[in-house]
């Protein structure tokens, strides 16, 4: 299939007003999703008559990019040449979502003018009512029993009045409130779709009538993808299970319905090309003249620069299955040359709105080790860490995890592949039956004053208690103060076992305890400064 750059434009523009027109109908059938940005497949299928032939496609987002454009075609006719331009005329397709809520606001607005023709007859017989106070005349004289009835009828009618306009009143402020509700979400549906839309035109020649399929491609912005995860471990016994998912997002105001996606991890907008060094002079400054020049109101200056193509040089296809049936089990990971792609056989829809679609990626199954790490300076509880090995076969990007235990969600985590050595730690969560505590040994504690300079001393005890029915391994973190100032000296007299970093001031103690068992470990250190000075944060 031989594509036509949109290089052709100029060279075709003025042919193009000669030829007969005929407008095709075509449709999106697959979209290749960048990190940022999406090239758009169209297809579409007409009949084209003996000799030169415009076939304009209608109905394209005005935020594509025209140096994008590639035409190819099957059939006995010659593609030569293509164009594109925008239609201020027709608005994009509306989709029913945004169809329904107009519906909903119109008869919202009806059903509160309803509300107010009702309150106003009521103002109007409270009107008369008042207005007629005068009963009987001025000659007339009225019985007690009919004067009684009368006024009986004035506070009844009267509280019926009053009681019947609250009503209204009460149904007209819900019916506010929903028609509020409607037009917030149609402004934040209409600003999708009433843009503009553009046109594609193609200039075909065939020498006998023939029919025509037309494939069309195209870069558009707004649109793109980010990584999110699930991790979820179900005792400390199995492996961690990787749920690898995408979050598909576009704006462009076209409807990507029930299309063949296909997620790459390539980042057009970065741009392809080698950067070159120019050479580097210095000189002095020199006054420079300036000139202004003036565009005309409206003028749009744009870079002529081509976004980088994106290449897919298949080198490996693999294709895996787990034993449950999930949407996942449809992708096939692809290895280009320089970026990794996720094919999905099933069909999706990603409409044109600022909440993304969730697809999934892989599933993956990671080996992992699984241990308790407290640091009772911070925090008193212990937590446990699997520690996961094999992820970098997975062409994993940066993103956010969702993180579940025994099928509980315990918070979120962030995988960033670019800053993870070997293992993965994950953290699956508080285990309240391991107690750790931290004090400070007061009879190891001092503070001295020895000629001009001041000594303090401190100490730290901590105790691990597994209350658990299993052997636990955890790792216990603490730390000593670093010297910033060479007036301030610190002593490490006792790490108590530890291991101790000498440049960060860490210790970090691995220990195993039994079922019911309780070990302590203690550590000293003293920093020495001139007793005319304080020293900040050494508590």
């Amino acid at each position: 299939m031989k594509y036509i750059p949109a290089a052709l434009f100029v060279i075709f523009s003025t042919a193009l007003f000669a030829q007969e027109e005929k407008i095709v109908e075509s449709k999106i059938t697959s979209v290749t999703v960048f990190l940022n940005r999406a090239q758009i497949t169209r297809e579409a299928k007409t009949r084209i008559e003996a000799g030169k032939t415009i076939l304009r496609l209608k109905g394209l987002t005005s935020q594509l990019d025209q140096q994008s454009i590639q035409v190819a075609g099957k059939g006995s006719f010659t593609i030569l040449g293509i164009s594109h331009q925008q239609n201020y005329l027709t608005p994009l397709n509306m989709p029913r979502s945004l169809a329904t809520v107009l519906d909903s606001i119109d008869l919202t607005q009806r059903q509160i003018a309803l509300q107010n023709s009702h309150k106003e007859i009521l103002n109007r017989e409270e009107q008369m009512l008042l207005a007629n106070q005068k009963i009987g005349g001025t000659n007339q004289n009225l019985t007690a029993t009919e004067l009684k009835a009368m006024a009986d009828f004035f506070r009844t009618r009267l509280s019926d009045i009053i009681t019947a306009r609250m009503k209204h009143d009460q149904q007209i402020k819900k019916l506010n409130d929903k028609l509020a509700n409607l037009q917030r979400q149609h402004h934040e549906e209409n600003e999708l779709y009433s843009r503009n839309t553009s046109e594609i035109l193609v200039s075909v020649s065939a020498d006998v009538a023939t029919s025509a399929d037309l494939t069309v491609n195209y870069i558009v912005n707004n649109a793109g993808w980010f990584a999110v995860y699930d991790l979820r471990a179900l005792n400390t016994k199995t492996p961690v299970q990787l749920n690898y998912k995408a979050n598909v997002f576009q704006s462009t105001g076209e409807e990507w319905k029930n299309v063949r996606l296909k997620l790459s991890t390539a980042n057009p907008s970065l741009g392809g090309l080698k950067p070159e060094l120019t050479t580097w002079y210095l000189n002095f400054p020199r006054p420079v003249e300036r000139k202004y020049r003036y565009a005309p109101t409206g003028a749009v200056h744009r870079s002529a620069e081509r976004p980088a193509e994106a290449v897919s040089e298949l080198s490996e296809v693999v294709v895996t299955t787990a034993p449950a049936t999930t949407s996942a089990d449809y992708v096939s990971t692809v290895q280009t040359a320089l970026n990794t792609e996720f094919d999905i056989s099933l069909p999706y829809t990603v409409s044109s709105s600022n909440k993304p679609t969730l697809v999934e990626i892989r599933n993956h199954e990671l080996k992992a080790d699984y241990n308790y790490a407290s640091a009772p300076k911070l925090d008193s509880d212990a937590f446990l860490i699997a520690r996961a090995t094999g992820w970098e076969d997975f062409s994993l990007l940066p993103g956010e995890a969702n993180v579940f235990f025994e099928g509980t969600f315990v918070g979120k985590s962030y995988i960033d592949p670019n800053s993870i050595r070997d293992t993965l730690n994950v953290s699956l969560g508080r285990d309240k039956r391991i107690v750790v505590k931290r004090e400070k040994l007061k009879d190891f504690s001092s503070r001295k004053l020895i000629g001009s300079s001041q000594r303090e001393t401190r100490a730290f005890e901590i105790s691990v208690r597994n209350t658990k029915s299993e052997i636990v391994k955890i790792n216990v973190e603490d730390q000593v103060p670093i010297s910033q100032n060479n007036q301030i000296e610190v002593t490490v007299s006792d790490v108590g076992g530890a291991k101790y970093n000498k440049d960060t001031g860490k210790l970090v103690w691995e220990l195993t305890l039994q079922p019911n068992e309780t070990k302590k470990v203690a550590y000293k250190y003293e920093v020495k400064y001139p007793k005319d000075r304080i020293v900040t944060g050494l508590d």
